[in-house]
């Protein structure tokens, strides 16, 4: 299921801690192992468990089957930044500023000093990790430092370790951020991150339509990837780049 929905989605793991114990006192309760799964614009009638039946989501059915299945529920926010937002800060996205969607460049939404969701798990003896779709925003306000450290980023918010798409699959850039660094970036071919085109020749899904896997829509016509425009424009980190392709595989 995780591989499915990959490129997705936001993965939370909070894994109890491992201490080491005396043999003659008695183990403590084991906490469980917690995993949060959020999938983007995903409806409640989109799973076959919720009644759809233009396909079957098996193995989400299997969960429904063994915990519970909410039949009346309410989410902050219907898209992006301002529901993972919420998620992690507990808060309302609405009340405070600069937590509409993120561009590519956006700085960090989340300040550092909130007490977050991974801060409660790591209180309680939690490891934290977070996998997937980020999309709050990396860096100071300067924005993100696509060749140097993202900071901050999911490790200043409470998480002991992250592998990210630093935005969305859709929009640039098309790599990974493992912790604080774009993963396998060659720092002889640097990575730039726009509004603008970087020059007047850059192709875009406007320009260079024909070379297209599949036609633009509004806003996904900027810098080609793989064949698809996407929303944004960059240039170099070549070999940081993902294929949509294998996105599964990682």
């Amino acid at each position: 299921m995780m591989k499915k929905f990959f490129s997705f989605t936001l993965t939370l793991f909070f894994v109890q801690s491992a201490l080491a114990i005396p043999e003659e006192q008695p183990a403590p309760f084991a906490k469980p192992n917690v995993i949060v799964i959020m999938a983007d614009d995903l409806g409640f009638g989109d799973l076959s468990c919720y009644g759809a039946d233009s396909f079957e989501t098996p193995e989400i059915d299997k969960l429904a089957a063994g915990g519970i299945r909410f039949t009346n529920g309410y989410c902050s926010a219907s898209t992006c930044t301002p529901t993972r937002y919420s998620l992690l800060t507990g808060t309302y996205a609405f009340r405070t500023p600069g937590t509409g969607i993120a561009p590519p460049n956006s700085p960090a939404v989340i300040d550092p000093d909130l007490f977050t969701l991974p801060d409660v798990m790591k209180k309680a003896g939690y490891a934290t990790a977070v996998v997937g779709k980020w999309h709050l925003g990396l860096g100071s306000d300067a924005g993100p430092d696509w060749n140097g450290e993202l900071k901050p980023g999911p490790l200043e918010l409470g998480f002991d370790s992250c592998f990210l798409l630093p935005t969305t699959n859709d929009r640039v850039p098309q790599v990974y951020v493992q912790n604080h660094r774009v993963l396998n970036l060659d720092p002889k071919d640097p990575l730039w991150v726009g509004k603008m085109k970087p020059s007047e020749d850059h192709p875009t899904g406007i320009t260079h339509r024909s070379t297209l896997k599949m036609d633009w829509s509004h806003g996904h016509n900027s810098t080609i990837h793989n064949g698809i425009s996407r929303i944004g424009f960059y240039t170099g980190g070549h070999a940081a780049r993902f294929r949509d392709e294998d996105l599964a595989d990682k």
